[in-house]
């Protein structure tokens, strides 16, 4: 067993914000490899559930305050090798705008039809399930 914990990155929480038959996703402005679009998202910080830190960083990065519904699942990102957390929330106020220059070029509310176009690559098994189910409506 070892100990070496330390040198591990943090894992990355990311927020399945759900709105008017709508999922939020968002443009970093620096992309990661082909990852340009994504769902707001970040690391998890000291002493934070995964659940925590997708409410926070969405309100950092998009300014939506929203309240974690249920986490949907756990798994090491096949493109970026880290741990990540995807965590269904629900919005509770504020407008979904470019709240961190820094960080984000753009956002975006999609459709289900429209999330291919946007992710290409698809996405985790459990976070589509989760919006086949929500957004099919």
């Amino acid at each position: 067993m070892t100990t070496e914990t330390t040198t591990e990155k943090p894992g990355i929480s990311a927020a399945i914000i759900v709105s008017s038959g709508r999922v939020l996703m968002v443009r970093r402005r620096v992309s990661e490899g082909e990852l340009m679009w994504q769902f707001p998202a970040g690391a998890i910080e000291a002493g934070e559930s995964a659940e925590e830190a997708a409410t926070r960083e969405t309100e950092e990065e998009t300014g939506l305050t929203v309240k974690a519904i249920r986490l949907l699942g756990e798994r090491v990102h096949p493109k970026t090798q880290r741990l990540m957390s995807y965590t269904a929330c629900e919005p509770v106020s504020g407008e979904a705008h470019v709240a961190d220059d820094d960080e984000l070029d753009a956002v975006a509310w999609v459709s289900l039809d429209e999330i291919p176009e946007y992710v290409p690559y698809g996405l985790f098994g459990p976070v589509q399930e989760y919006l086949d189910e929500v957004l099919a409506g």
